[in-house]
């Protein structure tokens, strides 16, 4: 049932073109389709990101989706090098350090797309 399914993030997006450009150029993912009402869709991982365009302040103001990454420091480095700028905090209980921060048995680093969209790189640590 719902634990074979499919995931498909959906994030609302003021310019869809704009948007797109993001996704494929400065995160490398490969888009996969494109609906009737003009939604984009990206192939990601086991599922797929979509694209809606939707009225300027839809955006998340949190993070909206993280990517599971095997190695944080090279992926932030490998997006920075596609021009991803990402988030640094200087806040009680979450401080970054080259963009990452420690948390417990994970390491995130956060960004916005070109939408103002939160999205989050994230490790596991063994």
């Amino acid at each position: 049932m719902l634990t074979e399914s499919t995931i498909t993030t959906m994030l609302p997006v003021t310019d869809s073109e704009r948007a797109g450009h993001f996704y494929a150029d400065s995160l490398g993912l490969k888009q996969t389709g494109k609906g009737e009402d003009g939604t984009l869709y990206f192939a990601a991982g086991a599922g797929a990101i979509g694209l809606r365009t939707m009225p300027a302040g839809a955006q998340s103001e949190n993070t909206a989706l993280s990517f599971e990454v095997s190695d944080l420091s090279t992926e932030v480095r490998a997006l920075e090098d596609r021009g991803v700028q990402f988030q640094d905090f200087d806040l009680e209980g979450l401080k970054t350090a080259d963009h990452i921060a420690e948390l417990g048995n994970e390491r995130a680093a956060w960004f916005t797309d070109s939408e103002g969209n939160v999205l989050c790189l994230h490790e596991v640590l063994t």
